[in-house]
């Protein structure tokens, strides 16, 4: 794996914008935090729910930015998918405030998953590797699910209001560098927070005991197998053993996992067990996973030898999943007829088969490689074809409708992609790629003004008011803005310059 690849980890000590040690399935992060937000007088008695939300959304946006961040529409999709499943079966963990949650995938090898406030739940690539069935990446996510619902920022907040600022250590993007080592604990507990830390860390094993149980339910009543929670804490244990149950137990965030495993074991008694069959876009999630955590030369052809290897199975699953995987290591290395034809082997595969023929109209998987093919060959009429031809089948894809927009603006068809991605914004506003590409088509147009205006949108969405201001300010001196275009930026203008001072203020008051 190319560790230059791994550039969260180290924004994530940059940021730290909070308070308590949340939702790992891995390792303890220790990292204290700084220039934690202000989030109003009562934030250190307990978060509110909104309050959470919008931790969370600031949170995101750096993580949005930064490029270990797996911005891909078939594996977003996935687990979004899956994430549901598990939370129609507990809509009480949408908590007061109706969370819409977020479950999305970073890069990196550390077996790890991760909650931040207000429902956002990150997977890392290396855990969806290593889930070997659905249920037990499911119960993954139904531990991170846990988390959410119990509001433990909240409740770590409201517990330590005596300590002040000292023990708000470690939540957020520290999470994503789950590495810690005994002696870095050692050194942590043993300074000058020592007695503050210590607290921390009970209430986490408690936090983490108490998400294995929501989790546990969640994972049951979703129709998953509860043994999927023991087999990947079994492999957790063994992939983290160097630096977990080694450690001193005063010197752990989370309780032991054999402790863990014993409890769930206990649960599953009275339990009646229940098979659950692992469906076929979970071995293409993975399949993807594998090559796009590391599209480099070596990690290419690691995963080619994987794939080469893994099609010998006797699993009709794994074939197929496998010859998929292929098609995308031939795209990502430029064979474009190479994986064009792996693809359309694959494809009568599945067409072939009773079982697995539905998902072609269920799943982006196919159809979105289908699109990365013909757009990384250069031709883009052929891919704006199977883009128009994918939406009819998957009308809701976010990851298919880029994939169109992007195809219809490599075509030159620039009236046309500007009218979809208008329509697109009216039912997703908050999708500032849906704003980036429609700015494209403005530039390509000659529409300054609203180029610039949609520009200006993006970068509010993604967190960055000041370049957002700044674009409304060369969109109002543009010659070609219009009564309509200056009447929007006035608004917008004043709706985040208010935004930005409220902004800045709570800047102000963390100094």
């Amino acid at each position: 794996m190319n560790t230059k690849l791994f550039s969260l980890r180290r924004a994530s000590l940059r940021v730290a914008l909070a308070a308590c040690i949340i939702a790992s399935a891995g390792a303890p992060a220790l990292v204290l935090a700084q220039n934690l937000p202000t989030l109003g007088d009562t934030a250190r008695e307990e978060l509110s729910p909104l309050q959470e939300r919008k931790l969370g959304e600031q949170i995101m946006h750096t993580v949005r930015r930064d490029p270990d961040y797996l911005d891909d529409g078939p594996v977003s999709e996935y687990l979004n998918r899956l994430g549901n499943t598990l939370l129609a079966t507990r809509p009480e963990a949408r908590g007061e405030a109706a969370y819409d949650f977020e479950f999305f995938a970073v890069r990196d090898p550390v077996l790890n998953a991760f909650a931040f406030p207000g429902g956002f739940i990150g997977m890392h690539s290396g855990l969806i590797l290593a889930a070997q069935t659905e249920s037990e990446l499911a119960s993954v996510m139904g531990h991170e699910i846990g988390h959410v619902e119990q509001r433990h920022i909240a409740r770590m907040l409201s517990s330590q209001k005596y300590d002040a600022l000292i023990p708000l250590a470690a939540l957020a993007l520290a999470v994503l560098a789950a590495r810690s080592s005994p002696d870095a604990a050692m050194a942590l507990a043993t300074g000058g927070q020592g007695l503050a830390i210590q607290r921390q860390l009970n209430f986490s094993r408690d936090a983490e005991r108490e998400a294995d149980r929501v989790g546990f339910q969640i994972l049951r009543d979703a129709g998953f197998e509860t043994s999927g929670m023991v087999a990947f804490f079994g492999r957790l244990q063994t992939s983290t053993r160097n630096y977990t149950d080694n450690a001193p137990s005063f010197l752990r965030s989370h309780p032991l996992t054999s402790e863990r495993i014993a409890d769930i074991q206990a649960r599953m008694l009275d339990q009646r067990y229940r098979q659950h069959a692992d469906s076929l876009e979970f071995f293409l999630t993975k399949a993807r996973v594998r090559v796009l955590q590391d599209f480099g030369t070596q990690g290419l052809m690691d995963a080619q030898a994987a794939f080469e290897e893994q099609e010998k199975s006797e699993q009709e699953t794994d074939k197929i999943a496998a010859r998929y995987g292929l098609a995308l290591v031939a795209c990502k290395q430029l064979d474009f007829s190479k994986a064009q034809t792996l693809l359309e082997r694959v494809l009568r595969q599945v067409e072939q088969s009773a079982l697995y023929k539905p998902l072609l109209k269920q799943s982006s998987a196919f159809a979105s490689l289908a699109i990365e093919i013909q757009l990384a060959a250069k031709r883009p009429g052929q891919a704006v074809a199977a883009a128009e031809k994918a939406l009819q089948q998957l009308p809701l894809s976010r990851g298919i409708a880029h994939q169109y927009a992007e195809a219809l603006l490599e075509d030159g068809q620039h009236e046309k992609v500007a009218a979809f991605l208008r329509d697109q914004i009216v039912l997703y506003r908050q999708e500032a790629e849906l704003h980036s590409l429609l700015a494209k088509a403005y530039a390509a147009q000659g529409k300054q003004a609203q180029q610039h205006i949609a520009l200006a949108e993006a970068y509010a969405l993604q967190g960055g008011l000041p370049a957002a201001l700044q674009q409304l300010d060369i969109a109002r001196r543009e010659t070609d803005a219009q009564y309509y275009d200056l009447a929007v930026i006035d608004a917008r203008e004043r709706e985040w310059k208010e935004k930005h001072k409220e902004e800045l203020a709570e800047e102000k008051k963390r100094k």
